[in-house]
């Protein structure tokens, strides 16, 4: 899986033009599935997003995560994460994971990162029309890949 971490003070989803889900302080997430994820990518990346120290403490350093603000976390899954631009200007998505394969892990993501948190988690909708809406605090913005843990 790969995930884009931005720490924001307020977040946003509207899907398909109707539906708005929001947040306050916290993290939007964007999530990337790939056909080789595992349930244990998906325990080790929960961990990693609620655990991330990047929110600042008293003393103005980035100490803090985003449970121990009682933040809240705005997930959205964005296949276009794994993109391949080698060739020519049209990306290509094959590095994905397709919907059947992409849905349940997602989901499986959402729970892990719930049973995690203290504050709220809003998802978007899997493969939806969504604009997601921010305002990114620092800025700060963190890419984990779990098949690249360093």
């Amino acid at each position: 899986m790969k995930a884009v971490l931005q720490r924001v003070r307020e977040g946003s989803v509207l899907i398909n033009g109707t539906e708005k889900k929001s947040i306050g302080k916290g993290l939007v997430v964007l999530a990337g599935v790939a056909p080789a994820d595992t349930e244990e990518d998906i325990a080790w990346l929960a961990k990693k997003i609620t655990g991330l120290r990047i929110f600042t403490d008293k003393q103005g350093k980035m100490n803090l995560s985003v449970q121990d603000i009682d933040g809240e976390i705005l997930l959205i899954s964005q296949f276009t994460l794994f993109a391949s631009t080698k060739k020519g200007f049209r990306p290509s998505f094959s590095d994905s994971a397709p919907p059947e394969t992409a849905i349940p892990l997602f989901d499986e993501l959402t729970r892990s990162i719930s049973k995690l948190m203290k504050g709220k988690i809003q998802t978007g909708k899997f493969g939806a029309h969504m604009e997601v809406s921010l305002i990114n605090d620092g800025p700060v913005t963190i890419t984990i890949d779990t098949k690249n843990r360093e």
